[in-house]
């Protein structure tokens, strides 16, 4: 049966196996034995290995850090990457985020695009292939991550103890294929305060999930004692001048919470949201100048970070052709009386030194008495137009839909990064909004069909023998 055919055939399956990986709720937990990202993470994993050996794949669950599903022969290897952990939901979705809704053609939920959905579609694309006897000189292997979200140390642990794949891809970006990655930073800002004079009374600051969030919440708690009426005058003159949106309520204590709101959006495209973050220190900057530390580094990430996405006022400006302009995102915030951090997400272009990045961005900290700590780093990707994977998939994509293909870089960090020889492929088609990391995430029903049947393509043409 030809893999259009067989593809088809699967549709419910696809679909369903889809919902149900959807609504498990594999956000990162707290570690338990053989469970290193905690039990709903684990229970996604063990989900898509069942299925795979339901199949009649070969499955490995490597100590619970990921895993993977295999078919076909030969000394080569194709990778496929794909990832089971989520970001968490959070607030105002109109469906709950792990209900995996079906509406309108669509699957709604957390993941389903970003990037469950296409880790069915790629399982089923491996069983279209098999089914349809294609023959292989080549074994193909789906790895099936479980902290892409957050500090990859699901693929340290696995390819420390498997082997690399010769050259593979990841659905977890767009279409057509991106052939380019830049550079991934993320860094923690921090000052401990010894001058501790503070003329706002602000108890605690926190905003932010993840570095790679833009952050949609921000909570000022402000002291009893400090002036209550300074502070509500000046927020409703401050969202009356920006636009911007805040709550504020108070405790039987009498102290104020502030909250601030934005939009969430992914970090390599931080233009996409509204940094919750950025607004509340704008606003505290807006009460005036103190004398302590911790205004002066409230101060500080103002003026050199705020609402700026592109680095400008840390010296950050800077792009290249192959994938343009460096991003930023102030992605956490944490102050107390004590201390204060703030984790900042950097993408830069594929051309620059990481170090150059941390030079520019440790001088001005240190200018200013802040301190500086590389958190996380993942290299730049780039894999040549003329390489034979990216032509064979660009063939491919253009047979299958009948649009013109071309390479394209982005902001995004996927797992092709991690091997060598690699790109991201999927899932997202052109003209399709991006939703990884936003609310009301979903995969329309017809593009999670017409990628899998983009995978089982390439997949035959990949690893077919001569």
């Amino acid at each position: 049966m030809h893999l259009n055919s067989l593809i088809g055939s699967y549709r419910d399956e696809i679909i369903r196996s889809t919902c149900e990986l959807v609504a498990i709720p594999s956000v990162k937990g707290p570690a338990q034995p053989g469970k290193p990202f905690g039990e709903p993470v684990n229970q996604a994993l063990e989900y898509m290995l069942q299925l795979g050996e339901e199949m009649g794949f070969t499955t490995k669950n490597v100590d619970g850090y990921a895993g993977h599903i295999e078919f076909g022969q030969g000394d080569k290897m194709m990778g496929i990457l794909v990832h089971l952990d989520v970001v968490p939901p959070g607030a105002g979705w109109t469906y709950p985020p792990f209900d995996a809704k079906i509406q309108d053609g669509r699957i709604y939920g957390r993941g389903a695009i970003d990037d469950k959905g296409p880790a069915v579609a790629a399982l089923y694309a491996m069983k279209a292939v098999k089914e349809a006897g294609v023959p292989v000189n080549k074994r193909v292997r789906l790895i099936l991550g479980t902290d892409e979200e957050s500090g990859w140390e699901d693929l340290k642990y696995y390819f420390d103890r498997e082997p690399m794949p010769d050259f593979g891809v990841s659905p977890d970006g767009r279409y057509p294929v991106i052939n380019a990655e830049k550079g991934i930073l993320h860094i923690a800002l921090r000052k401990k305060f010894s001058q501790k004079d503070n003329s706002i009374g602000l108890q605690k600051m926190s905003g932010g999930q993840r570095p790679n969030m833009v952050p949609d919440e921000c909570t000022c708690i402000f002291d009893s004692s400090a002036n209550n009426d300074n502070i509500m005058s000046g927020i409703e003159n401050f969202k009356n001048s920006t636009g911007y949106e805040f709550t504020v309520t108070s405790d039987e204590n009498g102290n104020l919470q502030i909250r601030s709101l934005g939009k969430l959006a992914h970090a390599s495209a931080p233009e996409m949201g509204r940094n919750a973050v950025g607004q509340m220190l704008a606003y505290l900057v807006s009460l005036g100048p103190g004398e302590g530390d911790m205004e002066r580094f409230i101060q500080f990430l103002h003026n050199k970070v705020g609402m700026e996405v592109q680095g400008e006022s840390l010296g950050l400006a800077m792009e290249d052709q192959l994938s343009g302009k460096l991003t930023l995102n102030l992605g956490m915030i944490n102050i107390d009386r004590d201390l204060g951090e703030a984790v900042i997400d950097i993408r830069y272009p594929v051309s620059i030194d990481k170090e150059h990045v941390l030079k520019i961005i440790g001088d001005i900290a240190a200018q200013n008495g802040v301190e500086v700590e590389e958190l996380h780093y993942q290299k730049p990707l780039y894999v040549p137009e003329d390489h034979f994977l990216v032509q064979t998939l660009m063939s491919v994509y253009t047979r299958l839909t009948g649009q013109p293909a071309y390479t394209m870089a982005i902001g995004g960090g996927t797992y092709a990064r991690a091997i060598k020889d690699a790109v991201a492929f999927g899932a997202v088609f052109p003209g399709k909004p991006e939703l990884a990391h936003q609310k009301d995430e979903y995969i329309g029903i017809e593009d999670l069909i017409l990628n899998s049947r983009i995978y089982a393509h390439s997949i035959a043409e990949l690893v077919a023998a001569p």
